[in-house]
C-alpha cells in the first residue's frame, strides 16, 4: 500500500527578510518560493522513499510584522509588500500578519515586532496537532523556537529546521540546531550544487523599468 507524506511549512517572515537581503546584496538574487517549495518536498521524498507525487505540502504559513498602511506608503513599501504577497497566493501561503510600531528612543526610532514569535510557534503546534503532519518545516534561525520543535517531536511529528548561514544573517541558534531532528544548512547545500542553487534563486536584473523587489523581503 502507498504512503502519502504530509508535510507543513512555517516561514518566519523576519528570518526570510534577513536572507533575501543577504542574497540580494551577495548574489543579486532572491530565494524562489516554488522552487524552494519543490525542493523540500523532492528531498522528503527521497528520504522517505515514496513517489514524489506522494510528498506535499499541504500547507504552508508566513508570520510577519508589517506597518499599518499609511506609514507603509509613507515609506515607499506598498508596492513592494502587495508583490511579494502576490507571490505567496500564486504558492498557496497564508500570511499572518501583525502590526509595526515605531518609538522614540534616544533620539533614535525603533521598530517594535511584538507578539509574532508567539503566534508562529501557537499556530505551528495546533497546526501540528489537528493536521498530523508527517513533517513540520521551519524556516527560522530563532532560539525562541526550540522548545517548539521539543513539542513537535513530543508529537511524533518530524522536524526540519532549515536554515540559510549568510553574512548580515543572524546565525542559527546551537540549541535549535541540537534540538530539531533534522537541519538542513542551504548554504552548504548549494555550494555544494550549482545547478540546484541556479535553480532556487532568482537573478535579479541590473538595469529594469520595473522595481525589483525590495529590501524589506
Amino acid at each position: 500500500m502507498e504512503r502519502f507524506v504530509s508535510v507543513g511549512v512555517f516561514i518566519d517572515g523576519g528570518y526570510y527578510a534577513k536572507v533575501n537581503r543577504a542574497l540580494k546584496s551577495i548574489e543579486s538574487s532572491i530565494i524562489r518560493v516554488r522552487s524552494l517549495f519543490d525542493y523540500i518536498s523532492d528531498r522528503l521524498a527521497y528520504e522517505e522513499q515514496v513517489n514524489p507525487s506522494d510528498c506535499q505540502i499541504t500547507e504552508a504559513h508566513y508570520f510577519r510584522g508589517r506597518f499599518r498602511v499609511k506609514d507603509a506608503y509613507d515609506k515607499h513599501l506598498l508596492y513592494n509588500e502587495r508583490r511579494f504577497e502576490d507571490t505567496l497566493i500564486e504558492n498557496d501561503v497564508i500570511f499572518h500578519y501583525k502590526h509595526l510600531r515605531e518609538v522614540e528612543r534616544d533620539g533614535r526610532t525603533e521598530v517594535i515586532e511584538k507578539g509574532i514569535d508567539v503566534w508562529f510557534a501557537l499556530e505551528a503546534y495546533e497546526l501540528a496537532t489537528f493536521r498530523k503532519f508527517d513533517y513540520v518545516v521551519l524556516i527560522t534561525g530563532d532560539a525562541d523556537h526550540e522548545m517548539l520543535v521539543r513539542k513537535l517531536k513530543a508529537l511524533k511529528i518530524k522536524t526540519v529546521l532549515l536554515t540559510w548561514d549568510l553574512a548580515n544573517v543572524d546565525s542559527t541558534s546551537p540549541l535549535l540546531k541540537e534540538e530539531a531532528g533534522h537541519h538542513w544548512e542551504l548554504s552548504q547545500i548549494l555550494n555544494d550544487s550549482p545547478a540546484l542553487k541556479r535553480d532556487l534563486l532568482l537573478k535579479l536584473r541590473d538595469n529594469t523599468a520595473e522595481p525589483e523587489l525590495g529590501d524589506n523581503f
